[in-house]
């Protein structure tokens, strides 16, 4: 006999049973916020955040032992555990390359590191032509300046100043010392690459800066993987004697482009002739998401995540320059959010079985763009449309004044009512904020895939990205509070009758962040790198590109007849648009091409 079941009305049919059961379990559950050990907690934070794991950065032999660790908390859970490789880009090595040069001369061979270096986004290859010069390499129609004016560069490197012009005029249309999107490297690569330029020679605009080493850039990653054009820099001193060959001077050049933004491009000597070979190898890992799985009564599911890689040794990401190559140890972020889902996991593992399963996930990748999350909403373990709520837990470790800041209430339509009614019983504040549905972690990929989705974070603090994100400031007993809170959160929403339906979100606006500023297209694109072009994860109703009948999946590969091959090329293209602007779009559509108009639209 059921416990608590009248005698006098028999023997409970097996649905009724079940229902019933349900309801216990779920009453047991929520009759009290339980409770968690803060030193358990902590724990899990001290070990993640140890100088053995060296900051579990993406692709580090440590991310792969903190991946270990993890499997094993979820298994001692009782959870289903399975690792889901995939693989990432998180660098580039340069390999033997060589730069040669012929003038009026002999062949001059630069040498590779000390006169010339490549730039991480560079193709590789090798590449020969003649060089054209193009001022800043800047076509910027809103400021009435273009460096590429009847100039033909096709097939031809272009040889182009650093920064932008009048960079020390504070009535500069540029904006004076505030740069522009277009002394951006990968601005000045999309843009040669969109006038057919056959590679770019990057040159420090030394007049500009008197007195100042003329230094090579240091290799790092930035910008895409490949730019899809080679890109190099070579010394003020190089470029002189090209330039000379035509009787020019870079210093000359540069000061009569600034003097009234009068563009100086010119064709070099037909007698210079440049030969590159690039030899670049991208540095691709093998990396895994952690999925424990705890079955629920139905096939539909709640899923707590949090990102558990960081910066490894810092490099380019490091907020704290003089300490890149030192382990930039990631205790808040996100080894607390990490810790966070492994004590759920503990806690749901004693529990009876809930209506809906509960997936904890644990995304490596999140650092280098969402790439882990992403990954999972593009192959889930069951079908993502079975997934009633997301829950993200990103530096949830150092709360202060017990204010929890939380983001996306407005995806789903019962979350609002359900966390007014839990807040009630903690005495944390939880503050909810529109801006951070569309702020940048895991639950991002999340929204973009139709799934209601919750961020929990307690802050950013003066250790953000720095080594000094260590686990002794972690408070244990804030972040208890905060366990005990989505226990409850979680139960709610896996035992709740009606799920929430997803609500889609108006994203916080961009550019200069004023209302109006530039054109508006409507993709939200998926930030994992393809071979070529740029997908859509979703595709905001009503939109240019909604309107023009454009779908999530479509893959961007022309934009008003330039190529896209990344998401750097459609930025530039677009940003150099205004709105009402009609534009073909070429897009692929199941691996079919598709051509549709967008009206570009004033943004929102």
């Amino acid at each position: 006999m059921l416990l608590g079941w009248p005698a006098e009305l028999g023997e409970p049919d097996e649905m009724t049973r079940r229902a019933c059961c349900a309801a216990l379990a779920f009453a047991v559950l929520a009759s009290a916020a339980p409770e968690f050990n803060p030193k358990d907690y902590v724990s899990h934070v001290k070990l993640l955040a140890s100088p053995k794991f060296k900051g579990r950065g993406d692709g580090m032999p440590e991310l792969d032992k903190a991946a270990d660790y993890i499997v094993k908390q979820f298994k001692q859970a009782g959870l289903e555990t399975t690792l889901q490789p995939f693989q990432l880009t998180i660098g580039a090595k340069i390999g033997n390359g060589q730069l040669s040069y012929t003038g009026e001369a002999s062949p001059t061979t630069l040498k590779q590191g000390q006169d010339y270096t490549p730039f991480s986004f560079s193709s590789t290859g090798e590449f020969s032509g003649n060089v054209v010069f193009a001022g800043y390499g800047i076509s910027a129609s809103e400021y009435g300046y273009d460096d590429y004016t009847h100039l033909d560069v096709k097939g031809k490197f272009v040889l182009l100043l650093r920064h932008e012009p009048q960079e020390d005029d504070e009535k500069s249309p540029f904006a004076g010392k505030s740069a522009t999107r277009h002394s951006e490297f990968f601005s000045k690569a999309a843009n040669a690459k969109a006038h057919g330029a056959l590679g770019v020679i990057l040159v420090n605009d030394t007049a500009n800066h008197f007195g100042q080493e003329d230094q090579l850039e240091k290799f790092a990653r930035t910008g895409p993987n490949d730019a899809g054009i080679p890109f190099v820099q070579i010394k003020a001193e190089t470029a002189n004697r090209w330039l000379r060959y035509s009787a020019k001077d870079l210093a000359a050049l540069t000061r009569e482009i600034d003097k009234g933004l009068s563009p100086q491009s010119t064709p070099l000597s037909d007698t210079l002739k440049v030969t590159l070979k690039l030899n670049l190898r991208r540095d691709v890992k093998t990396v895994n998401n952690v999925v424990g799985y705890m079955p629920g009564q139905t096939s539909e599911y709640v899923i707590v995540g949090a990102h558990y890689d960081h910066l490894g040794l810092g490099e380019q990401h490091s907020l704290a320059p003089a300490l890149a190559g030192t382990p930039h140890l990631g205790a808040d972020d996100n080894a607390s959010g990490t810790a966070a889902v492994i004590e759920l996991a503990r806690y749901f593992g004693k529990q009876p079985r809930m209506k809906r399963g509960v997936v904890f996930l644990a995304f490596a990748g999140e650092e280098l763009g969402l790439l882990g999350s992403s990954y999972f909403v593009s192959h889930p373990r069951d079908p993502i449309d079975k997934a009633a709520a997301m829950i993200n837990l990103d530096m949830v470790g150092r709360i202060r004044d017990r204010k929890v800041y939380l983001g996306g209430a407005k995806t789903g339509t019962t979350f609002t009512a359900t966390l007014d009614d839990l807040k009630k019983g903690t005495d944390l504040i939880l503050e909810s904020s529109d801006s951070t549905a569309g702020s940048s972690s895991d639950h991002t990929s999340f929204i973009a895939g139709h799934v209601p989705s919750l961020f929990f974070f307690s802050g950013l603090h003066a250790d953000y990205h720095k080594p000094s994100d260590t686990w002794e400031k972690i408070d244990g007993n804030a972040s208890a509070k905060l366990l005990s809170f989505l226990s409850t959160l979680t139960t709610r929403l896996a035992e709740d009758e009606s799920r929430p339906e997803f609500v889609k979100v108006e994203p916080p606006k961009t550019g200069s962040g004023v209302s109006g500023y530039g054109p508006w297209f409507g993709s939200i694109p998926d930030f994992a790198e393809i071979k070529e072009g740029v997908r859509f994860s979703d595709v905001t109703a009503g939109s240019p590109a909604g309107k023009a009948g454009l779908k999530a999946g479509d893959i961007l590969i022309e934009f008003d007849g330039k190529k896209v091959g990344n998401l750097y090329d459609f930025t530039y293209a677009l940003n150099a648009k205004k709105p009402g602007d009609m534009i073909k779009v070429r897009v692929l559509r199941g691996g079919a091409p598709l051509e549709v108009e967008v009206t570009l639209q004033q943004r929102r």
